[in-house]
């Protein structure tokens, strides 16, 4: 690729849009996943107690585990609603910006 191409792109206003809506995304995501991992993490640190407690009485499972499965659900889910939204709005705008390059 050679400079001129390369500046062309950058210079192209569909792609800062994508650059910031992709990474603005991107964070809030992360942020997301970071807070409910670190939650649980921290529960263990702090209470360990707490997800020890069996789900019912005479049961040998705690509630650590649905929980600790449940995050790690989260992750899958934010996954795909990464690849939703990848797959549809940012390569909606990255052919755009394809389109806009070839036409120039």
């Amino acid at each position: 690729m050679n400079k001129e191409l390369v500046d062309k792109i950058k210079n192209n206003p569909d792609y800062k849009e994508l650059v910031s809506k992709r990474s603005s995304f991107s964070i809030k995501l992360t942020v997301a996943m970071l807070v409910v991992y670190f939650a649980f993490i921290l529960t263990i640190a702090f209470d360990p107690a707490l997800l020890g407690t069996p789900i019912c009485a005479d049961s040998v499972t705690t509630i650590g585990i649905p929980i600790g499965i449940a995050v790690i659900i989260f992750a899958f889910v934010l996954t795909g609603i990464y690849t939703l939204r990848a797959n549809g709005e940012f390569d909606d705008l990255n052919n755009k910006i394809k389109n806009s390059i070839k036409e120039n």
